[in-house]
């Protein structure tokens, strides 16, 4: 797998086709199902269900828009089946983790995909991801406690292996030597977090800033849950000081291995078609996707009926970080 063909498939592709009003392509009649990779309730939810309120305005002929729920292992389950869609089968786009675009390049037999030939639409955001814990008597609360020989387990809830809920813990125990444990299965960051106030579990990795700011916050202003550590390709201090997991990092290996698992946080939720989906008609849906977010009344607010902060992305900047690590991994396999 070679950079150039990564962008030459759609992966890096710059999301601008044809203006709508000089394209014959209609979608009169037709219903368009958003396919959200997890359960209800949670923040890919939040941002799927949305951009189904407002997405059929923008598309020529308007067709209905419907949002569902189609969660298992970590998003995989739906990036499979709409990749697999045929040019027959209606229309259908999905919305999972941008780790689970990563799962083919690292060699899990059961993503059945090549990343570089999805219909990539583009990203409602980008963001910064945490990882938190509800606090308990005996469960650590910091990175710098749970890397301690001695610490006590600290166990995370994800809703399966494609999951940044998943992989990012893993990371820290596997790379960091954290004394931690995942116990998986959950539909979504809403469970885990039922999960968390059952005892069922101490924490969750893979909570974006906006999800925080939507569902999470009373938490953390109550003192309820804790954020101890930051990761991705930049920081913020919007939630107050927070460690970064690349202060960490004991050597130039580590670091690296780091980055490949979150520099991926910056294409935050993206969406895809069916790569079987024809050409002139993705063309469109990418323009209508980007025309619908940058619309006055949704663009950089926390509007659109709902608690979300729209950052789209619509350049081959998004997509780099998945090209660069695909041609790094092919590289060193």
């Amino acid at each position: 797998m070679s950079l150039s063909r990564l962008h030459a498939c759609g992966l890096g592709v710059i999301l601008a086709g044809p203006a709508l009003a000089q394209t014959p392509v209609t979608f009169r009649g037709e219903t368009i199902t958003i396919q959200i990779g997890y359960g209800p309730g949670g923040g890919y939810d939040t941002y799927g269900r949305t951009l189904a309120r407002h997405y059929g305005r923008f598309i020529p002929g308007n067709p209905a828009v419907i949002p569902k729920n189609m969660p298992g292992a970590g998003s995989l389950r739906v990036a499979n089946h709409v990749y697999n869609l045929t040019a027959r089968d209606g229309i259908e786009i999905a919305i999972f983790a941008a780790s689970t675009a990563m799962e083919p390049i690292m060699g899990n037999d059961q993503a059945k995909f090549d990343v570089t030939r999805f219909g990539w639409i583009g990203s409602m955001n980008q963001d910064v991801s945490f990882c938190g814990v509800w606090q308990s008597p005996g469960v650590p609360t910091s990175i710098t406690e749970v890397l301690k020989k001695d610490s006590n387990e600290l166990i995370f809830g994800s809703s399966g292996p494609a999951a940044i809920s998943h992989q990012h813990p893993l990371v820290l125990k596997n790379i960091l030597g954290a004394n931690i444990r995942v116990i998986a299965g959950y539909d979504g960051q809403k469970e885990v977090n039922l999960a968390m106030q059952r005892g069922e579990v101490h924490g969750a990795c893979g909570l974006f800033v906006s999800s925080i700011k939507a569902q999470w916050l009373p938490d953390i202003q109550a003192g309820r849950l804790k954020l101890f550590l930051q990761m991705g390709p930049k920081t913020t201090q919007e939630l107050g000081p927070v460690v970064d997991v690349f202060d960490f990092a004991k050597t130039a290996e580590d670091k690296q291995v780091l980055e490949l698992h979150f520099k991926q946080t910056i294409l935050g939720r993206p969406l895809a078609a069916s790569p079987n989906l024809p050409k002139e008609r993705l063309a469109v849906l990418r323009q209508a996707f980007l025309h619908t977010l940058w619309v006055p009344a949704c663009a950089g607010t926390n509007d659109c009926g709902t608690a979300v902060h729209l950052i789209p992305s619509g350049s081959s900047i998004a997509y780099r970080p998945i090209a660069a690590l695909a041609l790094s991994i092919t590289r060193c396999g």
